[in-house]
Formats: C-alpha cells, sequence, structure tokens
C-alpha cells in the first residue's frame, strides 16, 4: 500500500532531496516547521538540521545561524552538519564564534570530515589560504566523495590564483555530483582566471541550468559575453539577473546602463541611469553616490535627443552643488541649460532642437 503525500517520511524525503539539490523553497521552510509541530517531532535534532539547512539555502543566514545554535545549546557535541554552520559563519564573518567552534569540535574529533571543513573555513576566514587548503585536503582524504571540501579547496586555490589547481578540485567535485552548480560555477572562475572566457560561458551556462535563479550565476554570464565582446547577449543575462534581483539592487543596473551606452543606445541607458536616480532617492543616498546617473541623464537630454531640458535641469542642481567629483562639470553644464531654457522662454530661439544642441555642444 503506497504511502500518503501527506505522511512525514515523504515531507521529509522532499526536505532532504531538495536540499542536496541546493533548490528549497519556503514550501520547504514550511514542511519543516509542520514536522517539528507539537504533534510530530518537536525535539528532532535532525529535524531542526534540516530546516537549518533550507535556511541556508534561501540565504537567510541570520535564522540559519539561530537555528544550528539552538541545535547546539541542546546537543553540544553534534558533529553532523556542522560544516554547513560554518559556511554561514564564514559569510557572516563571524570569526570569534568559528575560532571557538574550530578549537571545541578539533579536541572533540579531528579525523571527521566536517570537523576539518569547519577548521579550513576558519583558517579561509584568517586568509591563511594553505593552512585552509591543508584542512580541506585533509576532509577529501578522510572521505573522497565529500563534495563541500572539493569545491571549497577550489575556491582557495582562486584566491591564491592557482587556476590549474582550482580546475583539479572543482573537476573532482564535478566526478563526486554533476547536479552541483558550485562546482561548475567554480569552474567558470577559473578559467575566467586564465581568461579563457568562452570556457568559463561553457561552464557557467552548466551551473545556471541546475540553478536557473540565481543572481550571480547571470551576472558571471553577462561578465564573459561582455569579455568577450558581445554585448547584446550579455545584456540579456543582467536583465535575467535583474529580475530575481533586490528591488533596490543598483550594481547590476549601472552595468546595463554602461552595455547599452557601448552600443550608442542612449535611450535605454539613460532609463536604467534614471532607475539608479530613483532608488538611491528612495534609500537617501548622498548625492555623490548617484551623480553620474543623473549627469549621463542630463547629458541624454541636452545632447542626445531626450530633449526634457526642465528635467536635465532638476538632475544637475542635485550634483552641482555636492561634493562628488563630478560637480564642476554638472555646473557648467547647468549654465547652459539654464541659458537655453531663458531664451526657450524668451522666444528666441528658432529651430529649437538645432540650436539646443549647438548651445550646448561646446561642454559635450
Amino acid at each position: 500500500m503506497p504511502i500518503p503525500a501527506t505522511h512525514p517520511l515523504v515531507h521529509m524525503f522532499q526536505i532532504r532531496t531538495l536540499n542536496t539539490l541546493h533548490q528549497p523553497s519556503e514550501n520547504e521552510l514550511g514542511l519543516c516547521d509542520r514536522l517539528l509541530g507539537p504533534d510530530n517531532f518537536p525535539r528532532s535534532l535532525w529535524i531542526m538540521s534540516l530546516r537549518a539547512n533550507v535556511l541556508y539555502h534561501l540565504h537567510d543566514f541570520s535564522a540559519a545561524e539561530q537555528q544550528f545554535e539552538n541545535i547546539l545549546k541542546i546537543d553540544p557535541c553534534r558533529i553532523d552538519d556542522i560544516d554547513v554552520y560554518s559556511n554561514i559563519l564564514y559569510v557572516t564573518e563571524n570569526r570569534l564564534t568559528l575560532s571557538k567552534l574550530a578549537h571545541d569540535f578539533l579536541a572533540l574529533d579531528k579525523d571527521r570530515p566536517e570537523v576539518c571543513c569547519l577548521v579550513g573555513n576558519y583558517y579561509s576566514l584568517r586568509a591563511e589560504h594553505e593552512k585552509a587548503i591543508r584542512y580541506f585536503r585533509r576532509a577529501t582524504q578522510l572521505d573522497r566523495t565529500y563534495l563541500s571540501a572539493w569545491t571549497l579547496m577550489g575556491h582557495e586555490y582562486v584566491e591564491m590564483k592557482n587556476s590549474h589547481a582550482a580546475i583539479e578540485a572543482y573537476r573532482r567535485a564535478v566526478d563526486v555530483n554533476r547536479k552541483d552548480y558550485r562546482a561548475w560555477y567554480g569552474l567558470g572562475q577559473a578559467y575566467e582566471l586564465l581568461n579563457m572566457h568562452q570556457y568559463a560561458l561553457h561552464y557557467y551556462q552548466h551551473a545556471t541550468a541546475l540553478r536557473p535563479y540565481d543572481v550571480r550565476l547571470w551576472q558571471a554570464q553577462g561578465a564573459s559575453y561582455h569579455e568577450m565582446g558581445r554585448l547584446r547577449e550579455a545584456i540579456e543575462c543582467l536583465k535575467r539577473a535583474l529580475l530575481g534581483a533586490d528591488a533596490n539592487e543598483i550594481a547590476i543596473t549601472l552595468k546595463l546602463a554602461k552595455l547599452h551606452d557601448e552600443l550608442e543606445e542612449h535611450p535605454d541607458a539613460a532609463a536604467y541611469h534614471r532607475r539608479v536616480i530613483d532608488v538611491s532617492r528612495a534609500m537617501s543616498k548622498p548625492v555623490a553616490e548617484y551623480a553620474r546617473s543623473a549627469l549621463y541623464v542630463a547629458r541624454y537630454h541636452c545632447l542626445w535627443g531626450g530633449g526634457d531640458l526642465q528635467l536635465a535641469k532638476n538632475c544637475l542642481e542635485e550634483v552641482a552643488p555636492s561634493n562628488s567629483e563630478d560637480a564642476d562639470q554638472a555646473a557648467e553644464l547647468l549654465k547652459r541649460v539654464r541659458s537655453v531654457l531663458a531664451r526657450k522662454e524668451a522666444g528666441e530661439l528658432q529651430d529649437e532642437d538645432i540650436e539646443v544642441k549647438q548651445e550646448m555642444s561646446v561642454e559635450g
């Protein structure tokens, strides 16, 4: 008789499988909470650990760290998944807690691969890459199928600019599990170091196929296309990245603006710069941080056919009195915009478009 879909074992299998594939969602988090409810397994450390892994893959590092802390309060000697906890502490740069964990668990059992990975992360955070590699290699000697150690060893070799050793480590990780996007992504990074962008792109595409909503992977593809001079493809990749990015994302938007400018597609570039301005204002950022975007929008409307001189004036009036390095250029252009607007109001312009461009061309 088949097990019903609502059975706890089915839920456990689903959560475990999606964690292994690095693809859990809020749905799996809800299943964990249900399994930890009073009617199921409220004190199960294994399910608590599943929940911590789900939070880790969802990049909710604060909540994941709290979950691991709760687990260690109940069982301070629990080694299972301690390597994942160390990854979280590494990402959040919690050096003090990572140092204490490394000391305590090394004394507890120095021959567990998870402990070696924990100590490797500790040394990596201290930028002692050779020591980190030593412990990651020790972890792979204890367990040749230990995927995380191969991947993290590759990361360390990338940090040391040893591309060939990094490629070998990442290839071993791929041999262990071809469904793990991190190893494919690492191979892409290693080939980027060698300026072999076609190879890098190939591996980034593998990684993206496994994790299609990861912003970093689309950005990496975009960077490879850019290096290869394929700007149109780079733009499409960055647009995909922007779809999954935070609503206040600026860096990707600026890259898109730059690419459109390189293609001399000034209306599109100006639109992305407008987005940068709007987000920066909404976040109350200082003018200096978006001055170049404001100056670009002003130039577009003055020189490249935008035609909205009032908007250009508004942008320049923000930048000109600021402490940004573009303030002097903005002040000079603002004088010309005001002059054109004054002549326009007085009815002195005959062919407006031509005379505006002539007026601005000295500055441009």
